[in-house]
């Protein structure tokens, strides 16, 4: 079998794609953040959810076109025609996938750790054989999980908020103190958006979406509506609890936020949540990841082995076990705010693809159907895909050397093994 079975209706896409975003970035990455932008981090969230709007808006028009896994492939390889650019974007999605998933799981380690003595990269090797093994099972069962895990999740961002704002011991707050200017909350804005990608993920389970080209669209730009709220309102109201000093000193902001209001008892809790934030981020990127590999595959762009579907369960199953091993060896990886630049730097070189995608469909495809058609245009012209293509440009100047270099030695990576698979290897 190569057919996926449709089982997703518009609440478990929202749920996915809130369970995509929200996750191991806030509770981990809003203590950096604030310790770069100060009291004004709130303005790098605004800012962060705007370039994700964008994106959003040009994710949701390619997706009501081409509602297919291995959504960013699809898209750039019909809008450039060019099946290695195309290739290169997959390739840079499918990695980045795995070394997510992989940081992630490191940081549910660093978390249980607090409950059981085990070691940090041993928890995460069993967190992410035992989510492979939901991912294997099927998207119905994925989603059940993922919904579970995202309304926990959401609820420990809404204790952090309630609590924030009842709060009465607050002195008086400037929101727009930013102790390194406007630099410093341009940083934090590059780096806290780490916690907004994961909604373009939606795009690849597009084959296992009820009605995808009306779907899709709406869950998405929901998915980042609603999440832009949750992170704005969280970073005032852990300002107003921690102030901005405490929280970037803090390894464990929120459990902090809480910790402060609510004693041992308040952290230890919130500790608990994190653990369902961050296990929900690890299985929506395998998810995610195994459609990417299997999309590809069926396009013959990766060996065919890839595309096969496991007569009983419908899923990606060989995909499965590839995205699974490949993340456990990126487990010994370290460092989650390097690693986290390095994602977003590969991300936002697909961002920009994507923005600069919408703009050339409108003029080599101008009479496709579109059954979604992103606002704001004069003619055919997108002008929020601009906007979108100049602020990822932007972002990818921002990042430092040994960030753009190990992004630009994956590409590498993904080029060698292109052409050594289409001159070699699929001769065989």
């Amino acid at each position: 079998m190569t057919e996926l079975k449709r089982h997703m209706g518009l609440f478990h896409l929202v749920m996915y794609g809130v369970g995509l975003i929200v996750g191991a970035g806030i509770y981990v990455l809003i203590g950096e953040a604030a310790g770069l932008a100060g009291n004004a981090v709130w303005v790098s969230f605004v800012l962060s959810g705007m370039v994700a709007a964008f994106a959003g808006l040009s994710y949701a028009e390619l997706t009501s076109m081409f509602p297919r896994a291995a959504a960013e492939y699809v898209f750039v390889k019909n809008a450039l025609r060019s099946n290695f650019i195309g290739f290169i974007v997959g390739w840079l999605t499918s990695i980045t996938s795995m070394i997510t998933a992989a940081t992630v799981a490191l940081g549910f380690g660093g978390y249980f750790a607090q409950f059981l003595s085990l070691p940090i990269t041993i928890s995460a090797v069993l967190l992410l054989i035992g989510l492979s093994v939901i991912n294997f099972f099927g998207i119905r069962e994925s989603a059940w999980a993922n919904t579970i895990f995202t309304i926990i999740t959401i609820s420990g961002l809404a204790i952090v908020i309630y609590l924030g704002f009842t709060f009465t011991d607050v002195k008086q707050i400037d929101y727009f103190e930013a102790p390194f200017g406007f630099s410093g909350i341009i940083l934090a804005f590059v780096l806290i958006f780490f916690a907004f990608i994961g909604f373009e993920d939606m795009a690849n389970v597009a084959e296992e979406v009820r009605n995808p080209k009306r779907t899709l669209p709406r869950g998405i730009i929901l998915a980042i509506i609603f999440t832009s709220l949750i992170y704005i309102l969280v970073s005032l109201a852990s300002i107003r609890i921690l102030g901005w000093q405490d929280l970037g000193e803090s390894s464990a902001p929120l459990a902090d936020v809480a910790g402060r209001v609510l004693g041992d008892s308040g952290q230890k809790f919130l500790s608990g949540i994190a653990l369902f934030a961050t296990a929900s981020t690890v299985l929506i990127t395998l998810i995610a990841g195994a459609r990417m590999l299997y999309g590809m595959s069926r396009d013959g762009s990766l060996p065919h082995l890839l595309g096969r579907i496991h007569f009983k369960t419908n899923t990606p199953w060989i995909a499965v076990v590839v995205i699974m091993v490949a993340s456990i060896g990126f487990a010994f990886i370290g460092d989650i705010v390097l690693v986290a630049n390095i994602v977003v730097f590969a991300v936002v070189i697909t961002f920009a693809m994507i923005n600069l995608s919408v703009i050339v469909l409108r003029y080599t495809e101008p009479d496709m159907e579109r059954p979604f058609k992103a606002p704001l245009n004069i003619g055919r012209f997108p002008v929020l895909a601009l906007f979108g293509l100049i602020a990822s440009i932007y972002m990818g100047l921002q990042f430092e050397i040994p960030v753009i270099g190990v992004g630009v030695g994956i590409i590498g990576a993904g080029v060698v093994f292109y052409f050594a698979y289409h001159r070699y290897i699929k001769k065989l």
